[in-house]
């Protein structure tokens, strides 16, 4: 066989293509997704609140499952017994952070804490949060749970001009 042939013949085999199961998918009905990592009770819980509310799941921390309803315009995170989200732990400031409405998003902010606010590992002095999001504030870590509610409000309903 000459070196031709060979590169031939490796030209000839990456040109083939196989086909498996083409036409098997059928339509699927699409219902709101369960939220990945969250037990039953917790996607239970996420998918009841109300469209202007949210859900903080502590994953990891001393409280590791405790859950923490983000429904008021603002609401502070820190180790002070005031705050809206107590956290007691050395590494949380005593007003560390705060969580505010702004229209259907929900924004962290870092309110001059000592050892910073992270969300998705990334240090932050604000941010919109998204389903999902991680965020972490000392060694306490939660993520974040809007409302399914929420995205579906924002869907544009149809109309007789383009239904």
């Amino acid at each position: 066989m000459t070196e031709r042939d060979a590169s031939d013949q490796r030209w000839a085999a990456a040109d083939t293509t196989i086909s498996l199961g083409e036409g098997l998918i059928g339509s699927v009905e699409h219902e709101i997704p369960a939220a990945v990592g969250l037990t039953p009770e917790e996607n239970a819980a996420v998918a009841a609140l109300p469209r202007t509310s949210a859900l903080l799941i502590m994953q990891r921390g001393p409280s590791s499952g405790a859950r923490f309803l983000l429904d008021a315009d603002r609401t502070v995170a820190g180790r002070s017994p005031d705050a809206d989200i107590f956290l007691d732990d050395v590494t949380v400031s005593r007003k560390h952070v705060e969580f505010v409405r702004e229209l259907d998003d929900f924004v962290v902010r870092d309110i001059g804490s000592l050892n910073g606010t992270y969300v998705n590992r990334s240090r932050i002095e604000q941010a919109v949060l998204r389903t999902g999001d991680e965020v972490q504030i000392g060694k306490f870590r939660m993520t974040f749970h809007p409302s399914p509610a929420r995205s579906a409000a924002g869907r544009p309903q149809p109309t007789d001009e383009n239904a």
